[in-house]
Parts: C-alpha cells; sequence; structure tokens
C-alpha cells in the first residue's frame, strides 16, 4: 500500500512543480506558441472541465475539493482492500494523483491551474494540465481493465461451469 501511495504522491508532485514552474515563466492569462497547434499558457480555472461550475459564486470550490478529496480517499481504500489487476492498480494510482493535483491548487489558490492549450484550424480545446491527463488516462485504464476483467471472467465462467453428471434417463431422474 505504501508504494502505491508513494506512486501517486509522485504524480502530485510532478504535477504541482509543473505547474510552479508554468506561475514562473508565464504571466497569467498569456501563452507562449510551441507549435502551430499547440502552446504554453497559464489560466485559472475555478470550475471543473471545460470551466463547468467557474462563474457558480465560489461555493463549487469547496464542492470539488470535497469532491477530490472523497474520490481519492475511495480509491486509497480500495488500493488497500485490494484490487483484481495492476492495470486496475495503475488506474487507481493515476486517478488519486490527478484528484489531489487540482484539490492543492483549490486549497492554494481557489483554482486549477491549467497550461496545455491545443488548438487546430480555428478549434480550440480547452486549457487542461497534468493533473487532469492522470484522471483521464486513469479513467481510461479503469476501462480497459474493467474489459480485461469480463473477458477473463466470460473464459473463466464457460470453464468452471458445473457439469452435471450424466444418468440413465438424462432427466436426473432415477433408472427405474
Amino acid at each position: 500500500m505504501g508504494i502505491w501511495l508513494l506512486l501517486a504522491l509522485t504524480l502530485v508532485g510532478l504535477d504541482q512543480a509543473i505547474k510552479y514552474v508554468i506561475q514562473v515563466l508565464i504571466s497569467l492569462n498569456a501563452s507562449i506558441k510551441i507549435t502551430s497547434f499547440f502552446n504554453l499558457a497559464y489560466v485559472l480555472n475555478p470550475g471543473a472541465a471545460f470551466s463547468f461550475l467557474a462563474d457558480a459564486g465560489g461555493w463549487q470550490r469547496y464542492f470539488f475539493i470535497g469532491l477530490g478529496l472523497a474520490v481519492s480517499v475511495l480509491l486509497a481504500f480500495t488500493l488497500w482492500r485490494g484490487v483484481r489487476n495492476r492495470l486496475e492498480t495503475a488506474a487507481y494510482i493515476s486517478l488519486i494523483g490527478g484528484a489531489l493535483g487540482n484539490v492543492i491548487d483549490r486549497l492554494r489558490i481557489g483554482a486549477v491551474v491549467d497550461y496545455l492549450d491545443f488548438h487546430w484550424s480555428g478549434w480550440h480545446w480547452p486549457a487542461f494540465n497534468l493533473a487532469d491527463v492522470f484522471v483521464i488516462g486513469g479513467a481510461g485504464l479503469l476501462f480497459l481493465a474493467s474489459l480485461a476483467s469480463q473477458e477473463g471472467s466470460s473464459r473463466r465462467g464457460v470453464d468452471k461451469m458445473p457439469r452435471r453428471p450424466l444418468t440413465g434417463d438424462q432427466n436426473g431422474g432415477s433408472n427405474s
């Protein structure tokens, strides 16, 4: 359990270190062009994904802090109890790391620092951060783990079907 939490905290540390560098190097609401489709930016998002609830008046900060902490505790407890495979373990570690990375921002400055800014031919994806990548990646790994688990259980289910011994009349009755 300790190694899993250490890995999750390593992801949090990486996320926070990059956010610190972005805050030092780039002015708020500014960006640096890296390629024709990618900028490093520094924006604050007080809401959730795609700025959902960003203009909700401030209560959302505490809601998302509580939600992030509750999910992280639930996932850590699930890890402690044991999961089915390494893919599920990696998913939970990634989800915990991402959730806590954004919780720290909300606690520290009241909003999440976003800096990855992708765009193409007039389309602009909302900026996001490494913690968001961890959350989406963890959700994807959890989905793959559930598919692998379903495939494995359906194979085992066929192999472990109880077999009824054959009797003389094949109806389960007596041979009289």
